[in-house]
C-alpha cells in the first residue's frame, strides 16, 4: 500500500524526531520562569506540540514497518488520530480556561493550538477509514493530513518561542539589583 512512499514518510518521521529534540532546547529558555507558570504554560502550549510530534513520527514509522495489512495501518494511525484529538481537546479547553482569566491568549492560541491540530486529527481518522476501505487516495489523504500537522506544530512552535524569547527569565531574588550606569552627561561633569 505505501510503496514508492518510503522516502516521503522517512522525510516527515526525521523531521518529527529532530523538531522533538528542539524541543528540548526550548524547555531550558523557561529554567528561570516562576514553576508554577512554566508548568501551567508546558501543559496547555508545550507539550500538545510535543504530540503533533510524536503523532506524526509514529504513523511515519508504521506507514514504513513491512508485512502490516492495510486494516492493522488503519487500525493504529486511527488510535493515534483519537489520542491526538483527545490532547487537541484538552488543548482547547485549557485554552478557554485561560480566556476567563485576567490574561487573555492571543485570539490565534485557540485556532492554531486547539481547532487546527483538533480538525487535523480527525482527517487523520478518516484517512485511517480509507485506508481500512482500500481506497486509492487513502496514502495521499495521510500523507497530505500528516505533513499538514507537521506544518501546524511547526507554526505552534514558533509561536510559542517568539512570545518566550521577549519575555526573558526573571532574575532570581537573590541576585543582587544591577547598578544603573551613569548617563553621558553626567560622565562629563565628574572629571
Amino acid at each position: 500500500m505505501f510503496e514508492g512512499w518510503d522516502n516521503y514518510f522517512v522525510l516527515l518521521g526525521t523531521a518529527s524526531a529532530g523538531l522533538i529534540g528542539l524541543l528540548f532546547v526550548v524547555i531550558t529558555l523557561t529554567s528561570n520562569f516562576e514553576r508554577s507558570r512554566a508548568l501551567w504554560a508546558a501543559g496547555i502550549y508545550m507539550t500538545p506540540i510535543a504530540v503533533h510530534f510524536a503523532a506524526v513520527l509514529t504513523i511515519s514509522a508504521i506507514a514504513m514497518v513491512p508485512g502490516l495489512t492495510p486494516r492493522v495501518v488503519a487500525v493504529l494511525v486511527a488510535l493515534m488520530g483519537l489520542a491526538g484529538l483527545a490532547a487537541a481537546s484538552r488543548t482547547c479547553l485549557g485554552i478557554l480556561g485561560i480566556t476567563k482569566s485576567g490574561d487573555p491568549p492571543h485570539w490565534s492560541d485557540l485556532w492554531g493550538y486547539g481547532v487546527g491540530p483538533a480538525a487535523t486529527y480527525v482527517a487523520i481518522v478518516g484517512a485511517a477509514a480509507a485506508i481500512w476501505l482500500g481506497l486509492p487516495w487513502s496514502v495521499y489523504a495521510l500523507a497530505a493530513v500528516l505533513l499538514i500537522l507537521l506544518l501546524l506544530g511547526i507554526r505552534n512552535a514558533w509561536d510559542l518561542i517568539t512570545w518566550m524569547a521577549p519575555q526573558g527569565p526573571k532574575p532570581p531574588e537573590s541576585w543582587p539589583a544591577k547598578e544603573e550606569p551613569n548617563s553621558p552627561a553626567e560622565s562629563d561633569q565628574a572629571t
